[in-house]
C-alpha cells in the first residue's frame, strides 16, 4: 500500500520515494487516522470492547444446558455392594424454571430398598420452578442483563479512551505547528538582519554611516539568530512529542525527521478529521455523549442489582415434579401417576441481610443518577463555553492579521526613510521586533484557536468510527 511508504518516508528517512522534494508535509488528518489505527493504547481501548463482549459470553453461560453423570460402584470381599448410575441432561431458563431429563440404574447387594430401580433403568423427564425467591428475578438472569450493559458501557468507555488519546495527539501537533511557525518567522527575520548587517558594513567602509550602527546591526542580528536557535529547538522537541502518538503496525514506535514538516494551514483538515460540522453548535446531542450514556448502561446494571436484591425478601419456595417411566419411547407410558416431586421451602425470619443489601443497592443507583446528572450538566456548560470561545478566537484571528499589517507597512516605511536617512536604524530594529511579536502573537492565536476545536471535540466526546486509512 502507498500510505505504508510515505510513512517509512517519514519516518525512516526514505526521501529517494519523492524525488527532488526537500521536505514532506505530515497532514493533520493523515497523522490522526495512523495514530487511531496503531497507536497502543487505540488498541487498548479496543480490549475494554473485548472485555465487555467477554463478561458477556461468561454470563450466558449460565444458561448452557449441562450433562451430568454420576458413577459409584462397591465391591469388597468377593460382594458387590453397589453399583449406581446417574446421567442427568438439564437446561436452564428464565424465570427460575429448568428442565431436566433423567435417567437412572442401579444395582448391587446392600442397595437401600427405596433405590430399587428395574433392570433397564428408570427414565425420568419433568421441571422445577422457583415460585418464591427468585421467581421475577433470579442470579443468572441478573448477571446476564447486566453483561448486556456492560458491554453497552464498555463502547461507550472505548469511545472515550479513543477520544482523549485523539485529542491528546491534536494538541501536541497544534504545538508542532505553532514552533514551525515561530520558527520559520525568525528565519525570515534572519536573513533581512543579515541583509541589513552586510549593507551597513559596506555603507560604513564606504564612511556613509557611522561604524557605530554597524554594532547595533550586528547585535540585531544575533538576537535574531538566538531566536532562531531557540525556535530550532522548540521544534525539534515538539516534533518529539508528537512521534509519541506515531507508531507502524506490530507496536513499532518511530520518530520524525527533521525535514517532516506540518501542514501550513490545517483548520479545514481539523474540522475534517475530528468530525467538525458547520452546524454542530444547532445538531449536537447531549443525550448521545459517551459520558452520559456509560452512566445510564451502569445505572441499568445497578437497577438490576436493586431487582435482584428486591427479590431476595421473597421466601425460597422450589417445586419440583418429574415423570418416571421405563419406556420413554412411548409417549403413553407417562403416566401422572408415577412421578418423582419435591417441595423445598425457606426463609429468614427478620431478613436483616437481605434489607441491608437492598438499602445498599437503591443507595448506589441514586449516587450515579446524581452523578450523571452533575456529569449532563457541566458537558453542557463546557461546550456551550467552548463554541463561545471558538467565535472570539474567530475576532481574535481577524484583529491579529490585522496589527501584522499594520506593523509590516510601519517597518516598510521606516526601510524607506532609513535609505533617504531621515531614520535610525534603532527605530527599523524597535519597528522589527514589534512586528516579530505581532507574528509570534498571530501564531499562538490561531493554535488556541485549533486547540479550541480539539477541546470542542473533546468535551462532545464525537464518535470517531473505525480507524480510516491513512491517505497517500
Amino acid at each position: 500500500m502507498r500510505y505504508k511508504g510515505t510513512f517509512l518516508a517519514l519516518f525512516l528517512g526514505l526521501t529517494g520515494l519523492y524525488g527532488q522534494s526537500d521536505s514532506i508535509v505530515l497532514g493533520f488528518r493523515e497523522y490522526i487516522a495512523q495514530v487511531k489505527q496503531f497507536h497502543p493504547l487505540a488498541s487498548q481501548a479496543r480490549l475494554v470492547l473485548d472485555g465487555g463482549e467477554a463478561a458477556l459470553l461468561q454470563a450466558r453461560g449460565g444458561f448452557d444446558p449441562k450433562l451430568e453423570v454420576d458413577l459409584e460402584r462397591k465391591e469388597f470381599k468377593g460382594s458387590e455392594y453397589y453399583d449406581r448410575l446417574n446421567a442427568t441432561f438439564k437446561i436452564p431458563t428464565w424465570y427460575g424454571i429448568e428442565l431436566k431429563g433423567e435417567f437412572a440404574q442401579s444395582d448391587g447387594d446392600f442397595l437401600n430398598p427405596a433405590e430399587a430401580l428395574p433392570d433397564a433403568g428408570l427414565y425420568s423427564a419433568g421441571v422445577s420452578v422457583s415460585v418464591g425467591r427468585g421467581i421475577w428475578m433470579d442470579k443468572r438472569m441478573a448477571v446476564l442483563k447486566k453483561a448486556r450493559f456492560y458491554q453497552q458501557q464498555s463502547q461507550a468507555e472505548q469511545e472515550l479512551l479513543v477520544n482523549a488519546l485523539l485529542f491528546e495527539a491534536s494538541i501536541a501537533y497544534f504545538q508542532w505547528l505553532q514552533a514551525y511557525r515561530d520558527m520559520g518567522v525568525y528565519e525570515g527575520f534572519v536573513r533581512n538582519a543579515g541583509v541589513r548587517l552586510d549593507g551597513i558594513r559596506r555603507s560604513a567602509l564606504a564612511g556613509d554611516r557611522p561604524t557605530i550602527d554597524t554594532v547595533e546591526a550586528r547585535i540585531a542580528y544575533s538576537n535574531r539568530r538566538l531566536g532562531l536557535e531557540q525556535a530550532r529547538v522548540t521544534v525539534r522537541q515538539a516534533a518529539l512529542e508528537v512521534s509519541t502518538y506515531l507508531w507502524l503496525e506490530d507496536d513499532l514506535p518511530v520518530e520524525l525527521q527533521p525535514w517532516v514538516t506540518p501542514e501550513p494551514a490545517p483548520s479545514l483538515s481539523v474540522d475534517l478529521a475530528l468530525g467538525l460540522e458547520e452546524d454542530l453548535a444547532e445538531s449536537w446531542d447531549l443525550e448521545t455523549h459517551p459520558k452520559l450514556r456509560s452512566l445510564e448502561y451502569k445505572m441499568e446494571a445497578l437497577d438490576v442489582e436493586r431487582r435482584l436484591k428486591a427479590s431476595q425478601l421473597l421466601p425460597e419456595l422450589d417445586l419440583e415434579y418429574n415423570f418416571l417411566t421405563e419406556t420413554p419411547e412411548l409417549l403413553n407410558s407417562f403416566d401422572t401417576g408415577q412421578y418423582k416431586g419435591g417441595l423445598r421451602f425457606s426463609m429468614p425470619l427478620f431478613l436483616r441481610k437481605e434489607r441491608g443489601e437492598l438499602k445498599l443497592a437503591k443507595l448506589q443507583l441514586r449516587d450515579v443518577e446524581l452523578e450523571r446528572i452533575s456529569a449532563g450538566v457541566g458537558i453542557r456548560n463546557k461546550v456551550l463555553g467552548i463554541f463561545t470561545e471558538l467565535e472570539s478566537f474567530e475576532t481574535q484571528n481577524s484583529l491579529i492579521r490585522d496589527i501584522v499589517n499594520d506593523y509590516s507597512q510601519l517597518l516598510r516605511a521606516e526601510e524607506r526613510k532609513f535609505e533617504f536617512g531621515e531614520s535610525s536604524l534603532f527605530l527599523i530594529n524597535s519597528r522589527e521586533r514589534a512586528l516579530i511579536d505581532a507574528r509570534l502573537k498571530a501564531n499562538e492565536v490561531e493554535n488556541k484557536f485549533l486547540s479550541a476545536k480539539a477541546k470542542l471535540f473533546q468535551a462532545l466526546a464525537l464518535n470517531q468510527g473505525e480507524p480510516e486509512t491513512p491517505r497517500p
